[in-house]
Parts: C-alpha cells; sequence; structure tokens
C-alpha cells in the first residue's frame, strides 16, 4: 500500500544504458514493488514478429511502435496497466521511461504522482558494463551508437534532466541498492 494510507505514487527510473536501472528494478520486485519494465513491450513486439531478440531488431521495434503510436508510445500502451495498479493502492515502478513525451503523458494522465528516479554512471563504466553483460552484450562502438541515438531519436535526455532524485552509479551494485533503499526509507515509498 501507499506510505501512510496516502495516494500511490509511481517511480519512474531514468538512465542511460548500462546505468543500473534494471538492477534497481530486479531489487524492487523483489522487494515486493509493483514493476513494470518499458522495455518489454519492445521485446514482446520482437517475439510477436517471429524475430529473434537482439539490440537491432529491438530498435527497429522501438522505433516502429514509436512511428504508430508517438514519442509517448510506451507510455500510452502500458496506461492501463499502471492506472490498474495505482487503483489496488499499490505504489509502482517504471523501469526504464525513455522519453520526455512519455514523462509528459504520464504526468497528465496517471493519475498520481510521478517521480523521476535518475540512475546515472560515467560513460566508460557503463560501456564496460553493457560489453560484459551476460544478455545482449554491447561493443563500445555499438554502445555509443546507441546512446547518440536515444539521446537524438527518443528524448531520452529530457526525462534524466528532469529527475527529482539522482544516484551514482559508480561502485558495486551492492552500493548502488543501498543508496536505493535509503532513498525509498526518507521517502516513505513503500510497497
Amino acid at each position: 500500500m501507499a506510505a501512510n494510507n496516502e495516494q500511490p505514487q509511481a517511480l519512474a527510473l531514468v538512465g542511460m544504458p548500462g546505468a543500473g536501472k534494471t538492477i534497481c528494478a530486479e531489487h524492487l520486485a523483489q522487494r515486493g514493488y509493483w514493476t513494470l519494465r518499458f522495455g518489454a513491450l519492445v521485446v514482446d513486439e520482437v517475439r510477436r514478429r517471429g524475430w529473434a531478440v537482439k539490440p537491432e531488431n529491438e530498435r527497429i521495434a522501438r522505433e516502429e511502435l514509436r512511428d504508430r503510436h508517438g514519442m509517448a508510445a510506451m507510455a500510452a500502451l502500458s496506461l492501463p496497466r499502471l492506472q490498474a495498479a495505482l487503483a489496488e493502492g499499490r505504489n509502482l515502478v517504471i523501469d526504464g521511461l525513455y522519453s520526455f513525451s512519455e514523462y509528459q503523458l504520464l504526468r497528465e494522465e496517471l493519475g498520481a504522482p510521478l517521480l523521476l528516479l535518475a540512475i546515472v554512471a560515467p560513460r566508460h563504466l557503463r560501456y564496460r558494463r553493457l560489453a560484459s553483460r551476460p544478455i545482449r552484450p554491447l561493443s563500445g562502438e555499438v554502445a555509443l551508437q546507441r546512446d547518440t541515438r536515444e539521446i537524438e531519436r527518443l528524448e531520452k535526455g529530457g526525462p534524466i534532466a528532469m529527475a527529482d532524485y539522482t544516484l551514482l552509479n559508480a561502485g558495486t551494485p551492492a552500493r548502488l541498492l543501498a543508496q536505493l533503499d535509503e532513498l525509498l526509507r526518507e521517502l516513505d515509498f513503500l510497497p
């Protein structure tokens, strides 16, 4: 339930690839938070088309969804599920809000307060993490191309710049999660 019987809230995790959003979202899901990953819509679309789940196919599907539904596509397509979770009185976590348009749509139509939490990390660390991750690893060159595309085409910088809170992920995953837990205690943001 929401803290102190108040209206439930949404916490959207924003940041560049490799910053640590997924680690945070998985941690929160394990702690009982209702969590929705916007990127799962893209993976579902790739699978629906019968394509292999890989970065290039995800990019194509993501861009086509946005061409079809606008820059707020992921938020618009997810809005009914998010509102249903809020109607149950649950605080929720959105993993991977990308575009400024998504942020604006949710602020206007979600029906609950929306907090943005930016997870940031130095680029060289992000690229090292992306290269060594077990699922969908990216080379430094591909990571740079993806960063550029996400900033130029997906409006990704806006939500990061508008963040209500920022966590620096320049150390261990345990350190990042300790910072996250401390922030949620301070905000009284309960599952």
